[in-house]
């Protein structure tokens, strides 16, 4: 049973707030300690003892950590504005059962619509015209069919795809890659306040104040794939991060839909990767409603035997084991971004993504545009 004393929530908050602390080691926290506050209250040499990281137990009654969890507290005053944890009933219960689900969410909106049957409409920010008409499309669709459209609020296919909900007076979701005080892109605020004014959601893990970044938004993919029954990706190329989305909705047990385009299009090829690596090819909404036959359309519930089954092969191997090759490079040194990619032979892609694992797991951390080996 969740203890919601106000003091409780705070300690949470404060959990949440300390550099390095990802899903993992709040949970093994709360595991160990039993609540939040008691964690708070027990000696460094007790978070050492469970591995907790030295940059964590300096940061725990630091006035920077104080003021962004009473920032937090006041925020949820407002009307609308929501905190979620992940032991309390509203939690959406398709996205707590993923492996790495966020222990705390700001929702701003109508909380309750992340237990909506939903589908996930992703691809290029600089999608084509026709492919932008297509993502709004089968959204408008999808979402008179009773479907709850997410996306990521991105430029091109995420906004088509939001706008095409919209227009079908239905529910969307927009999952961002910035804490809720940052709207990005700036051009999408009309578009955001929309998506809430129309009964939707705005939905981050992230803090308040948190700026965009490039290693937020393979984070952000995972909350999109998590709470949705199916990923449609529309447009994208090889190195498209809707390719990353697609690769964690078929780890999470998701349907992965890709829709073919011309093979002369550099904006198809990713789509039509993930169709050779068992995405269901796309052509009508129909196509998606006949492969959503076996999933109950109310309170979020799979039966077993709806599982996807894809033979997916992902971008890049999800592991935390010191092996790997991020890992070890980072073992010898601290690197930039681009000197993992040029040292490690990886796509750009693949290096955020499984930077974003290893952060999640605690085995790297972000430091002044440094990423950093933290030892277990």
């Amino acid at each position: 049973m969740l203890d919601c004393s106000p003091a409780e929530l705070e300690a949470r908050l404060r959990l949440h707030n300390l550099p390095d602390i990802g899903p993992q080691r709040f949970c093994r926290l709360l595991e160990v300690f039993t609540s939040a506050s008691a964690a708070l209250s027990a000696p460094a040499t007790a978070w050492r003892a469970i591995g907790m990281p030295h940059s964590s137990i300096e940061a725990r009654h630091s006035d920077k950590v104080r003021d962004q969890t009473v920032q937090a507290l006041r925020w949820a005053e407002h009307p609308g504005n929501h905190l979620l944890l992940h032991d309390m009933p509203q939690y959406p219960a398709l996205l707590k059962e993923t492996a790495g689900a966020p222990p705390l969410l700001f929702v701003q909106g109508d909380p309750s619509i992340l237990e909506t049957p939903q589908i996930a409409v992703v691809g290029s920010r600089r999608a084509s015209p026709a492919s932008l008409d297509t993502a709004q499309s089968f959204a408008h669709s999808l979402a008179q069919g009773g479907f709850t459209i997410t996306s990521g609020l991105a430029l091109g296919v995420d906004a088509a795809a939001h706008q095409g909900a919209l227009a079908a007076q239905g529910l969307t979701i927009a999952v961002v890659g910035t804490g809720l005080q940052q709207v990005y892109p700036a051009r999408h605020r009309g578009l955001l306040r929309e998506i809430i004014e129309q009964g939707g959601a705005v939905v981050s893990e992230l803090a308040l104040n948190s700026a965009p970044h490039a290693s937020h938004f393979p984070r952000r993919n995972r909350i999109i794939s998590g709470l949705s029954l199916g990923v449609l990706v529309v447009e994208a190329s090889p190195s498209s991060g809707s390719l990353i989305t697609a690769r964690l909705a078929a780890e999470q047990g998701r349907e992965v839909y890709a829709i073919p385009g011309s093979i002369h299009s550099p904006g198809a090829r990713g789509c039509h990767q993930l169709i050779r690596n068992g995405a269901t090819l796309i052509e009508t909404v129909g196509d998606i409603l006949e492969s959503l036959q076996g999933w109950q359309r109310i309170g979020a519930s799979v039966p077993d035997d709806a599982q996807a089954t894809l033979n997916f092969a992902p971008i890049a191997a999800v592991t935390t084991e010191p092996e790997h090759v991020l890992l070890e490079l980072l073992k010898e040194r601290s690197l930039e971004i681009d000197q993992l990619v040029d040292q490690s032979d990886l796509p750009l892609s693949e290096v955020l993504s499984l930077l974003t694992d290893f952060e999640i797991n605690g085995n790297v951390s972000r430091q002044g545009g440094l990423w950093l080996y933290r030892k277990a």
